[in-house]
C-alpha cells in the first residue's frame, strides 16, 4: 500500500472498517483524543511494514457524528490537515455490536479505560494504551504498549512514543503517484507530497498541545513530554514548502482558540456536552462538564430556570452528582475558574457532595459563592457555587477528587 494523505487514509480505514479485520484506536470526545486517534492509526498505518502488509490502524471516535458539531475547534483544527469532520470515524460508523472479538483489538488514547457501550464490549480486547490521565488500572501492566504518564496534552505522549516510526514513513515513502495520480508531464516530487502530509499530521497533534498548554505557557501543565514534542512538530512543519514559510505558533493557535471560545450557536444543554465526561462508582455516577464561560454566562444562556435545566440534564444522564468547572479570563484579564456542584436525590449524593466539598477544599482553594435563581421548585438537596482559587487543578484534578467523595 502506497503512503496516503490523511484525509486518503481515513477513507481507506473506513473501508476495512467494514470489513471488520484491523486494530483499532479509540479516542473520546476532547479534541485532544480525537487528533491522538488519528495521529495514532495514521503513523502506525504509514510505517513501511505496515504499508506491505496492508495493515490499516482505524481511529475510531468515541461518540455520535452528530455531536461533532459541538466542536467548532475540531473543524477549525482539521481543515490544516485537509479534512472534514464527516470523514472521521464515530460510533455510526460501528454499525451494530458487537464486532467478532477475535477480529479487533484496541489501543486507548487520551483515555486508559473504555467506557459506554464500547466497554460493554471490548474491555477484553485492549492491547495496549497512550494516556496521561491518572491511571484506573484498567489495562493490565502486560499489555503490549502501556505509557501513562504526566503531560500537558496525550498529542505530545503519542508523538514521542511514535517518533521512530514516523521518521521510517517519512524516509521509505515510495509510489506516492500511484495514491495521486501523475502529473501532467508524468514527473511527481515524492518528497513535496510526503512532507505537505507530514505537516499537515504535525499541525493536528501541535494544535491540540497548543490549545492544552495554552500555547505552551502555562507551567502548571507543560512537561518536558510536550516540550520535545512541539520541538519535533515545528521541525516537521517547518520542513514544508506549503508550510513552513508562513508558520507561526501564536497566530496558529489563536485561530484554534478563537474556535474553542466560540459558543455562541449552542443552547445551554449543547455547552455542557460539548466537554462532558462521566464516571461511575458503585451505585452512584458522576459527571463533569467543562465550559470556557463564567456561570453567568451560562445563566443568561439558560431557557427558564437555570438550575433546572441542571437537573434535567442531570437526570437524562442518571448522574447522582453533576459539576461545571468554568475557565475564562476575568475582567480584570486574570486566569479564573469556578466550580458548580449539584446533587439529585437518592443513593448519597448529598452526602458525597458534602464529603467533596470538606475533602477538596483547601487543595482547589475553594471560596463560596451565591448561586442566583435557586427556587424552592428547582432546589436540588445540594447545590454550591465556588470560585476556585487553584487554577491549576483542572479536570484531570478535579474529577479523581469527586470520584473518591463517592466512593
Amino acid at each position: 500500500m502506497s503512503r496516503l494523505s490523511i484525509r486518503t487514509y481515513l477513507v481507506t480505514a473506513k473501508r476495512h472498517l467494514r470489513q471488520v479485520i484491523q486494530n483499532k484506536g479509540t479516542a473520546s470526545f476532547a479534541v485532544d483524543s480525537i487528533t491522538c486517534a488519528i495521529v495514532y492509526g495514521y503513523i502506525q498505518s504509514s510505517e513501511s511494514q505496515a504499508r506491505r502488509k496492508n495493515h490499516v490502524v482505524i481511529p475510531v471516535t468515541n461518540i455520535p457524528a452528530a455531536d461533532l458539531s459541538l466542536r467548532p475547534e475540531l473543524t477549525a483544527l482539521l481543515r490544516h490537515a485537509g479534512v472534514k469532520p464527516d470523514d472521521l470515524i464515530t460510533l455510526d460508523d460501528l454499525a451494530s455490536l458487537p464486532m467478532p472479538l477475535s477480529k479487533t483489538d484496541w489501543t486507548l488514547v487520551d483515555h486508559n479505560a473504555l467506557t459506554g457501550h464500547l466497554a460493554q464490549h471490548y474491555t477484553s480486547s485492549i492491547s495496549g494504551v497512550i494516556d496521561h490521565h491518572d491511571d484506573e488500572s484498567a489495562v493490565p501492566s502486560s499489555a503490549s504498549l502501556r505509557v501513562i504518564e504526566r503531560s500537558g496534552s496525550c498529542n505530545s505522549l503519542v508523538v514521542n512514543q511514535l517518533r521512530s516510526s514516523w521518521d521510517d514513513a517519512s524516509s521509505n515513502s515510495t509510489s506516492v503517484g500511484a495514491a495521486n495520480a501523475q502529473s501532467s508531464d508524468g514527473v511527481i516530487d515524492d518528497e513535496a507530497y510526503t512532507t505537505t502530509w507530514d505537516a499537515q499530521v504535525a499541525r493536528l497533534a501541535l494544535g491540540s498541545i497548543l490549545i492544552d498548554t495554552h500555547c505552551m505557557t502555562d507551567e502548571s501543565k507543560v512537561t518536558e513530554h510536550d516540550r520535545r514534542a512541539v520541538r519535533y512538530l515545528e521541525a516537521r512543519i517547518n520542513a514544508s514548502r506549503k508550510y513552513g514559510k508562513d508558520y507561526d505558533r501564536k497566530v496558529f493557535f489563536e485561530e484554534i482558540n478563537a474556535a474553542k471560545s466560540d459558543l455562541d450557536p449552542l443552547s445551554l444543554v449543547d455547552v455542557l456536552r460539548k466537554d462532558y465526561k462521566q464516571w461511575t462508582e458503585g451505585a452512584k455516577t458522576v459527571g463533569v462538564s467543562s465550559v470556557v464561560k463564567p456561570i453567568s454566562w451560562l445563566q443568561r444562556k439558560a431557557e427558564g430556570d437555570f438550575t433546572q435545566n441542571l437537573v434535567d440534564f442531570a437526570i437524562k444522564r442518571q448522574l447522582q452528582l453533576l459539576a461545571i468547572m468554568t475557565a475564562f479570563t476575568s475582567e480584570s484579564g486574570d486566569f479564573a475558574r469556578e466550580l458548580l456542584l449539584i446533587a439529585l436525590d437518592g443513593k448519597g449524593a448529598k452526602e458525597a457532595a458534602e464529603r467533596f466539598a470538606e475533602q477538596a477544599a483547601s487543595e482547589l482553594g475553594l471560596e463560596q459563592s451565591l448561586l442566583e435563581g435557586l427556587s424552592g421548585k428547582s432546589r436540588p438537596p445540594f447545590a454550591q457555587l465556588w470560585h476556585q482559587k487553584n487554577v491549576a487543578a483542572s479536570r484531570k484534578r478535579v474529577g479523581p477528587l469527586l470520584r473518591e467523595a463517592l466512593r
